[in-house]
């Protein structure tokens, strides 16, 4: 259940990828992409995320 950013919500500020311990989220054109192979689904970035835009895949 890798997270999943929803491009309309985010707003660029980073703290997920600041916040992510194995480095799997990046920024391409300000908005966080998440690497699904890096991904190990702890959540972090879900409670780190200011506009709520990134959820986990169930």
């Amino acid at each position: 259940m890798p997270a999943i950013v929803d491009k309309e919500k985010c707003s660029g500020c980073e703290n997920c990828v600041d916040v992510c311990p194995t480095e799997a989220i990046s920024m391409e054109d300000d908005i966080a992409v998440v690497d699904i192979d890096e991904c190990t689904d702890c959540a972090a970035c879900v409670d780190e995320c200011p506009e709520e835009a990134i959820t986990l895949d169930e």
